[in-house]
């Protein structure tokens, strides 16, 4: 959504800007008065401003580190919303849904609660990790539970699947 916002400031920058040069250049090419623009002024700051000057360093520095902050958050592989079904084709499934589902069905095995789920995909694979408190020899149970939900939601075979149970800490 980050992404959406920022293109479409953009593009409305980028398009009022356009649209002021095209009117600037129809006017000077009319030989009109200047609609916003001092032509002059701009023309001479433009022609005596050097890179030494603070105010346009300061700037230059702030631009750069902008665009490469735009860049590295463009680069930066985001957790996906949805997660393909392979086996029905156009199918997705909402990638939290799927981790609350996968949670509920580990808490539902006896003797272990407050499951948490992570799913991420790679290729046409999903990677699952499962953390949860309970008695670690009910590894196989959960593990069980766990496959049964992804074959209840069509989810492809899980290549990758990763359990972790945690004794309960005792507190005196």
């Amino acid at each position: 959504m980050v992404n959406r916002l920022a293109s479409l400031l953009l593009a409305v920058i980028l398009l009022g800007g356009g649209l002021l040069l095209a009117a600037e250049a129809a006017a000077v090419a009319l030989d009109l008065p200047s609609l916003l623009i001092d032509r002059t002024g701009w023309f001479d700051t433009l022609t005596s401003t050097t890179v030494d000057d603070p105010v346009i360093f300061a700037v230059s520095i702030a631009v750069g580190v902008l665009g490469l902050l735009i860049l590295l958050g463009q680069l930066r592989r985001w957790t996906p919303n949805r997660l393909a079904v392979p086996l029905a084709d156009g199918w997705h499934l909402h990638r939290r849904s799927v981790e609350h589902r996968l949670a509920d069905a580990a808490d539902r095995v006896p003797g272990v609660r407050d499951a948490r789920a992570r799913v991420r995909r790679h290729g046409d694979s999903w990677s699952s990790r499962i953390r949860a408190v309970g008695d670690p020899s009910t590894r196989p149970q959960v593990e069980n539970a766990v496959r049964q939900e992804l074959d209840r939601l069509a989810a492809p075979p899980a290549d990758r699947l990763d359990i972790e149970l945690a004794r309960e800490r005792r507190t005196t």
